[in-house]
């Protein structure tokens, strides 16, 4: 596509709807496209509970909205709800941003390997070699998270980065999902940081994992 790595500014959350797979479907209000949109625009930098994962009073440096990082084995990118890149001292994080209300992370990596063609053994190799991960993985780890992760890293070495970051903005009540994210995150010997899971990846690079609280007003925006 022409263009695709040209951006426009945004002029509100609205903005972000065209941006969706399924405009019309996917933005309803409740639902996870608009009320991370509305959150994000409504904050001057990074909403609190994200900037809560980085130290030394963080700073946004620019956010894009479904943003697509190609991956190997397959013409289907892995497309973000956001993409970040925030600067804290001296460093600089690319960070991907996975917004959730009650949304599943989609199917397992069992499930999404069923029947699996040479393209997606060929990602899945390549996703564990950039994360430093070990085949064969539990069955039950969402993919969906996986290759969230893997882009960021991705973007990481894209733009020279120190770290990659990848948090789930979550505005569930119930906290719906949040196993799936601590089980994904125990495949990595890692340290805390705060709320952070810090993992050191095989480049050198720091890997910042998260769960962020939304606030709860967002929902009805």
């Amino acid at each position: 596509m022409v263009g695709q790595r040209i951006f426009v500014p945004s002029l509100g959350a609205a903005d972000w709807q065209r941006l969706l797979a399924e405009p019309e479907k996917q933005w309803r209000t409740g639902y996870s496209a608009r009320t991370l949109a509305h959150c994000w625009q409504d904050h001057d930098g990074l909403p609190p509970e994200i900037a809560a994962f980085f130290p030394e009073e963080p700073t946004l440096l620019l956010a894009i909205p479904e943003y697509k990082v190609p991956l190997p084995g397959g013409r289907r990118d892995s497309q973000s709800d956001i993409f970040a890149l925030v600067r804290f001292g001296e460093i600089v994080s690319s960070v991907m941003v996975e917004g959730k209300v009650e949304e599943p992370f989609g199917p397992t990596l069992g499930e999404w390997l069923d029947k699996a063609s040479d393209g997606k053994k060929n990602r899945l190799a390549a996703i564990c070699d950039c994360l430093g991960l070990k085949a064969p993985l539990e069955p039950s780890i969402r993919y969906q998270l996986l290759h969230r992760t893997a882009a960021a890293v991705i973007e990481a070495k894209r733009f020279k980065t120190a770290e990659a970051a990848m948090i789930v903005h979550s505005f569930s009540r119930t906290r719906a999902w949040q196993g799936d994210f601590e089980a994904f995150c125990a495949l990595f010997p890692s340290t805390t940081e705060g709320p952070a899971h810090c993992v050191t990846l095989p480049d050198g690079r720091r890997l910042r994992l998260g769960w962020a609280q939304g606030e709860e007003a967002y929902l009805r925006a």
